[in-house]
């Protein structure tokens, strides 16, 4: 781990209060997934973000929009979330999302790409860059979920986690959390996800929960949740060649990996392990910020991922 240099590049101004990015479903990997494009310059490279537990494609509106003049954007709504409706049999594995995110950038048809990932998405990332460097050009993990020193779902060393997102959690808790409306139901994962959740913007809050407004109507929505957050307790729990940490170790790609010091999601007690566990990254712990730096502090993090793909072009990372 060494300085993580933040790039001079000016970035366009950042508009807080700009819809998400327009989406439609696509198949390019076999299976249906429905992705936001952020549309770059000619000649830009590609960028493909993939949200957490719970999340959606609409997680990365800002932080695509401050590195759209530089890259190409695709931000995918995993199966069983945001809007993409899970096919028959899927697993709800990490091991599972990962294939998918592996057969979606295959069918980009982009060569390798710069692939971010957040919570959730950043273990699923990590699988596809440890398992298909081929393709990934550079790898960005903001708190991905790793599992702690002691990789027990008993044991976990955040509860947060379960309770914030149902499942797994008891009849009582689940049935309470089912009470609130969408908009409650939002500001609550604000509340979790942000360490100033008061600097959420309004036109934010309105959008999530127009979006767990929709997904309240979407019967594979709650299964869906319940059986990806079973997939992480369980990924936790994997040792020797098969745990997220021996994953971890076959990542090739120059990663930056991201954390908030304030994370009551994912401990940033994990961040110096992950980044020292990955041979060529470097790690930006970000004051005042909690689970989705992206979300929180877009401006630095598009700073810092600018800064890795300027210096990996340049062959200085």
């Amino acid at each position: 781990m060494t300085h993580v240099p933040l790039s001079r590049t000016p970035l366009p101004p950042l508009d807080a209060g700009r819809p998400p990015w327009p989406g439609k479903v696509e198949e390019l990997g076999g299976t249906p997934l429905h992705v936001r494009h952020t549309p770059g310059e000619n000649g830009a490279e590609t960028a493909v973000y993939v949200h957490g537990l719970g999340g959606s494609s609409t997680n990365w509106t800002d932080l695509a929009a401050l590195l759209s003049p530089f890259a190409d954007g695709a931000a995918l709504d995993l199966p069983g979330f945001g809007f993409s409706e899970p096919v028959d049999e899927f697993a709800f594995s990490l091991d599972a999302h990962a294939e998918v995110v592996a057969s979606y950038l295959r069918g980009l048809g982009a060569g390798p790409v710069h692939l971010l990932g957040n919570s959730m998405g950043g273990a699923v990332v990590l699988l596809v860059a440890a398992r298909w460097p081929e393709l990934v050009r550079t790898l960005t993990l903001i708190s991905p979920a790793m599992p702690d020193r002691r990789p027990d779902p008993r044991r976990l060393s955040d509860p947060q986690m379960a309770l914030a997102y149902l499942p797994l959690v008891g009849r009582g808790v689940r049935k309470r959390l089912a009470a609130l409306g969408p908009r409650e139901r939002a500001a609550q994962v604000i509340r979790l996800c942000y360490a100033h959740p008061e600097k959420f913007a309004e036109s934010r809050l309105a959008e999530l929960a127009e979006e767990h407004s929709a997904r309240a109507n979407f019967a594979w929505a709650a299964p869906a949740l319940a059986r990806s957050t079973l997939g992480i307790f369980r990924a936790w729990s994997a040792r020797g060649p098969a745990s997220l940490w021996s994953s971890a170790l076959k990542v090739t790609a120059p990663t930056l990996v991201v954390w908030g010091l304030h994370d009551r999601v994912i401990s940033v007690k994990r961040a110096t392990r992950t980044a020292r566990s990955i041979r060529n990254a470097r790690l930006l712990v970000l004051p005042r910020t909690g689970h989705v730096a992206q979300m929180e502090r877009p401006i630095v993090v598009a700073k810092a991922v600018l800064g890795m793909w300027e210096r990996v072009e340049a062959g200085s990372w």
